[in-house]
């Protein structure tokens, strides 16, 4: 194999992959098939369950240990105990042996003064973005995440990043837009194998602002959140409580993740809903859910209250905040999220039927029949 050539410096190799991609694209060369992350199993290759050994350390073999024994002979190397692998589509935070050690930390992190936006800083600290522009920019921002494939972990604190940076500084309405692609950008960084460009997300404002701008604000971004980028979502907590949710409803898993999906992300519109901690809202959405879908039973049951410790009575607030975004008495001309949810891939949820009204006694719950 040649020796690679240590001279040519980093973007000199970079324009010289473009170039070659540029002349295979020219002649016609097939492209490269894109593999969507779902589509790849974890299923155990041929020896997985143990390291590969070489011809050296094969057990039975003899191996002289030259440093600490000259001329001795070491002991055969014993086979790596098989290591369990996760099943397909398992997410490892679910795995019982650490899932209430994860949540319990992930609930200390929700309350971090350092990762929570204020509840009103629209008051407190703006004085000219309000909050149905907030809303139009995480509506438009959903299509962007929709345009460019992103997952919806990036949505997420990307419209986190937002409502903390304005949570300390006021900004002109005329760079919120700015403010709102520097933040995707940031959390594409954070989140995703292999982000847009930067050139990518001054094509999606048509150009409204130079790569140079972008590039500012997203340091100006970092240097607010003084680089805490990460932390839990609501995303992060209804992976968890949408698998407990979905018990006892009868329509598939997938229909009941869906439609948590869409409330979830309807969510993000309202500014209401940024007092709310991540892991209430989750909680919020499953009960909303179990309701639209059983609507003669009461949603909320002792599994889930031992599962997320809120009460009914705690989540009365967010579930009509939420019931009100669903039926369009919130929000009705933000449509991104709804258009988006109407689709088959995500099975149609957001034409789900919804009484308009949900009894208040399915908000009373008595802690001694949990």
């Amino acid at each position: 194999m040649a020796e690679q050539d240590n001279t040519t410096t980093r973007p000199q190799r970079a324009a010289k992959r473009r170039a070659e991609a540029a002349i295979h694209e020219l002649h016609g060369a097939p492209k490269r098939k894109r593999t969507v992350l779902g589509d790849i199993t974890n299923a155990p290759l041929e020896n997985s369950g143990s390291r590969i050994l070489n011809e050296k350390e094969k057990p039975g073999s003899q191996i002289l240990d030259e440093k600490k024994n000259p001329g001795k002979l070491k002991k055969p190397m014993p086979l790596v105990a098989p290591v369990t692998l996760l099943g397909k589509g398992d997410d490892p935070q679910l795995c019982v042996p650490y899932a209430s050690d994860i949540y319990e930390y992930l609930r200390r992190m929700e309350v971090d003064p350092k990762k929570r936006p204020l509840p009103d800083y629209v008051q407190k600290i703006q004085f000219d973005v309000n909050a149905n522009m907030r809303g139009v920019l995480v509506d438009w921002l959903v299509e962007v995440a929709e345009e460019y494939k992103l997952v919806s972990d990036t949505l997420y604190f990307c419209v986190s990043y937002i409502d903390r940076y304005l949570s300390f500084k006021a900004l002109p309405r005329q760079r919120l837009q700015l403010l709102g692609v520097s933040s995707m950008l940031l959390a594409s960084k954070y989140e995703e194998i292999k982000p847009p460009e930067v050139e990518d997300f001054c094509y999606i404002t048509d150009n409204s602002y130079s790569k140079e701008e972008v590039v500012e604000m997203e340091g100006d971004v970092l240097e607010c959140l003084k680089f805490e980028l990460g932390g839990p979502t609501v995303k992060t907590f209804l992976r968890r409580f949408s698998r407990v949710g979905q018990e006892g409803i009868d329509v598939s898993d997938l229909q009941f993740e869906f439609l948590c999906c869409y409330l979830a992300e309807l969510s993000l519109l309202d500014y209401n809903c940024v007092k709310f901690l991540p892991s209430l809202v989750a909680a919020s959405v499953v009960f909303l859910a179990r309701f639209m879908l059983c609507t003669k039973s009461r949603p909320w049951n002792s599994a889930l209250y031992q599962l997320t410790i809120y009460k009914p009575a705690n989540l009365m607030e967010c579930v009509l905040n939420l019931h009100d975004l669903y039926l369009s008495r919130r929000g009705g001309s933000l449509q991104a999220v709804r258009d988006k949810y109407k689709k088959h891939k995500f099975k149609c949820v957001a034409l789900t039927p919804s009484p308009p009204e949900i009894p208040l006694s399915f908000f009373e719950f008595e802690e001694a029949n949990s």
